[in-house]
């Protein structure tokens, strides 16, 4: 089989805070003006991402691993997942703010949901003036100091607040409560998990009058209590890749691409473009594959030399 650079359907998400700028700001074919999310990259289940281009159009990405699982995801990534690919890939539009929540750790979601845990990034692609991300305690908390405040509907008084721009990278370790802000569209990468712990929604409803569920005993202890330092500075040196995010579950590089760079890599893991801005191709045995802002393409692990070129920002994951 010869592998390519993969693109995948959109996987839509309506949400009661989502909004119009997935087609206005990165043209992914939404219907509704409550969309939250696109999935790029999944194999939650029942979201398993179909191959959109090229001669394996129409397949789903399990099926592809299940065949080759060495090519598609590297012999190291094989060895330490088998047939499961580890990562999930988003884009979230946020209108309103998202709910104030947290996700268990591998330990606790695998006991409570049979699940990986949730780490993830986030790098904010625009931001609105004044848009703001709640991301941890302002300082250490407890248990009861957090029950209180559920109780008392004063949560956001005890959490931090971070106003954001265009670039700014939040790294979320499991346990930290947390809050996309209204006005800000990101790109997140996580683990392949959807289990998400629900505190606290702002009382609002959906359109039959129904408010969201609520997830606190199950909170507590999946709670990191103490202050997070969550935001990552990196340097943005162009024609390379610059580290941003380097943890177990993922590596995260940002290039800066004016022209033109050549990629080499070893077989060990696929990688993960997301144009984050501009536009760029991927030059591989004398084919051209075009991308743009809002695209988001799986090179398989068996492609191990390319060229990328064009003008553009780029996010780069792979396992480490």
């Amino acid at each position: 089989m010869k592998l390519y650079p993969l693109q995948f359907e959109p996987i839509l998400k309506e949400r009661i805070w989502g909004g119009t700028k997935l087609k206005t700001y990165l043209n992914k074919p939404i219907t509704s003006d409550i969309t939250g999310e696109s999935w790029e990259i999944s194999t939650v289940e029942g979201d398993v991402s179909i191959i959109a281009n090229g001669n394996l159009k129409g397949k789903s990405l399990n099926d592809l691993i299940n065949e080759y699982p060495e090519a598609v995801l590297g012999d190291k990534v094989y060895a330490q997942f088998g047939k499961q690919f580890p990562l999930l890939f988003k884009y979230l539009d946020a209108r309103e703010d998202l709910s104030i929540q947290l996700h268990p750790n591998d330990e606790l979601a695998k006991k409570r949901h049979n699940s990986f845990g949730k780490t993830e990034m986030w790098y904010v692609m625009q931001a609105d003036d004044n848009a703001r991300l709640i991301v941890g305690f302002k300082q250490k908390s407890s248990p009861e100091e957090y029950l209180n405040h559920i109780h008392d509907k004063t949560i956001v008084d005890i959490l931090d607040t971070k106003k954001v721009k265009q670039g700014d990278v939040f790294f979320l370790e499991t346990g930290t409560i947390h809050a996309i802000g209204a006005g800000i569209v990101v790109a997140e990468i996580q683990q392949t998990s959807d289990i998400t712990y629900r505190i606290y929604d702002f009382d609002r409803v959906d359109a039959n009058g129904n408010k969201r569920e609520l997830h606190v005993d199950l909170s507590l202890e999946a709670i990191n209590y103490e202050t997070v330092d969550a935001e990552k500075k990196y340097s943005k040196t162009e024609n390379v890749s610059n580290p941003v995010v380097e943890c177990k579950y993922f590596t995260t590089n940002l290039i800066p691409l004016d022209g033109k760079i050549t990629v080499y890599k070893h077989g060990t893991s696929f990688t993960v473009y997301m144009c984050v801005e501009g536009d760029f191709q991927i030059n591989l045995h004398g084919e051209t594959h075009a991308y743009k802002k809002g695209d988001t393409v799986l090179l398989p692990a068996s492609l191990t030399d390319f060229e990328l070129s064009g003008n553009a920002s780029i996010l780069e994951i792979y396992i480490s």
